[in-house]
């Protein structure tokens, strides 16, 4: 089975910088090892006008059988004949999906040294499949890949060149052509899609590939319109694993709605808490956002803490991860989000990339959904969620309690949250709105006490409150802040 990469160029974006991007050189063929066969690549063609590279895949039908996963869905062997003859050397399928994530991974995660600007970069690109399994046909093929801005051209294999009133087989010759998508975006499409239509894979699935579907699917799958029929597909129809991506498709989609206008809202709450409270500063005092405001008060907590090794939990675009980095004090800080377009920001805003490697051993940041207990997130100091909470309805708060304060368990727990009474001091904000259009609640002081109090209780934690902010004598502060310090057995005793 094979595929083909086509650009093309002028003399100042010359075609050649195909190579570049998938990191092999159009003048050398290639070989890869792969755990079901031998991959190839190779170039056809490479000019500044136009350049092609080609993977082709020869499949080891034999170490296909002989691991047990023959052809069959979800990785469940057929009949024995079948499993030898078959179309898995042929034709296009996740065995191709996979050599595709293992020969292009830098090209897949948008990565390029020698060139870092070309990864940003729409290409004219095109992309053919002689030989593409399509259960569902050319109407499914459209459905899949033309709202990803694909100009799609299927053509139906027939069963027998010589024999046509036998009919089409379910095979399709596949062309897709765009001006507008970077080569990451085409693979990441691409390895999701062969199999979903293909509807089969070669190997057992199992719950990491939630999370390989969510992280190839940045940027598209959540407000793709066949989004249903994909993640069910792609995870070989098991329900769980489907439900459990829908749950985080929709996280993710109401997370990226809009994940800088939190910091956008904050600042201008800053103004005009700064204005409130204007004649009790001094003159010659300096405006501070409550944003700012919020993050100093997080890191005199968990300096008050003696933590060292620390989880911002709905880390967003980094900002409180950039600022617990500049303090030494923190060892080891990770970042967690369910929004991989978030994290991409905030790795380049941290600047991974280029961070010495000293430092860059402090911090990690992956994806993650609070909603679900997760074993990386054991055995840290503190956990900070700041601003995380009320982005959640209010029935899924339960499994965000126990996954950190019954899982995850961190000796000191932070979490800040808006309070409602204090919206009445800014005229901007009109009577009965939330400070931002994804808030699914908004507590008063004593609600928010309320559920910190029976979280601690029911954990075995103390709970204390700290205002965030000007502490208005009336509606109190703008934002409210529970530390959450675990009970030891020896405390419990005295």
């Amino acid at each position: 089975m094979f595929l083909t990469i086509s650009a093309t160029g002028t003399p100042e974006r010359p075609a050649t910088d195909l190579g570049f991007l998938l990191h092999k050189h159009p003048d050398n063929a290639q070989t890869f090892s792969t755990s079901y066969g031998t991959a190839h690549v190779l170039y056809p063609e490479a000019s500044v006008e136009r350049c092609t590279a080609a993977l082709l895949l020869e499949v080891d039908a034999v170490a296909l059988v002989r691991r047990g996963k023959g052809k069959g869905r979800g990785g469940a062997p057929d009949a024995a004949l079948a499993q030898y003859v078959n179309d898995r050397p042929y034709a296009a399928s996740s065995l191709l999906a996979v050599a595709l994530s293992a020969v292009f991974t830098s090209a897949m995660k948008g990565q390029c040294n020698a060139r870092p600007e070309l990864p940003a970069r729409p290409l004219p690109l095109r992309v053919e499949v002689p030989a593409l399994p399509a259960r569902g046909g050319a109407d499914l093929v459209r459905a899949l890949f033309e709202p990803l801005g694909w100009t799609v051209t299927v053509e139906a294999v027939a069963l027998d060149a010589e024999f046509p009133e036998w009919g089409d087989s379910r095979y399709v010759r596949l062309v897709l052509e765009s001006e507008r998508l970077t080569l990451s975006e085409a693979l990441r499409h691409l390895y999701v899609l062969l199999p979903v239509l293909d509807d089969a894979k070669h190997y057992w699935v199992s719950s990491d590939e939630v999370d390989k579907l969510l992280r190839a699917g940045d940027g598209w799958l959540p407000d793709h319109p066949e989004q249903k029929l994909i993640t069910s597909r792609y995870l070989s129809r098991r329900w769980s694993l489907t439900r459990e991506a829908m749950e985080r498709l929709e996280l993710v989609r109401l997370a990226e709605a809009d994940d800088s206008a939190v910091e956008e809202i904050d600042n201008a709450v800053g103004e005009e808490t700064e204005a409130d409270s204007e004649a009790a500063a001094e003159p010659e005092e300096k405006s501070v956002s409550l944003a700012v405001q919020r993050r100093d008060a997080i890191l005199a907590a968990l300096h008050a803490s003696g933590a060292a090794r620390v989880l911002d939990l709905g880390c967003g675009q980094g900002q409180l991860v950039q600022a617990l980095l500049k303090d030494t004090r923190f060892t080891e800080i990770v970042g967690v989000d369910v929004s991989m377009r978030a994290l991409t920001v905030a790795s380049r805003r941290l600047k991974l990339d280029r961070m010495g490697e000293r430092q860059a051993e402090r911090v990690k940041l992956f994806q993650g959904s609070l909603a679900y207990t997760d074993n990386r997130l054991k055995g840290y100091d503190a956990a900070v969620l700041s601003e995380v909470v009320e982005h959640l309805d209010l029935p899924r708060l339960p499994a965000l309690e126990y996954a950190v304060f019954g899982s995850a368990r961190p000796r000191t727990v932070l979490v800040t949250t808006p309070n409602v009474e204090y919206n009445v001091r800014w005229e901007t904000l009109p009577a009965g709105h939330s400070r931002h259009g994804d808030h699914r609640f908004e507590w008063t002081r004593e609600e928010f006490q309320a559920w910190a109090e029976r979280v601690a209780g029911r954990h075995g934690y103390d709970v204390e409150f700290v205002p965030v902010g000007p502490d208005d004598p009336e509606v109190g502060p703008p934002t409210q802040m529970a530390v959450f310090t675990m009970t030891t057995k020896e405390e419990k005793a005295a």
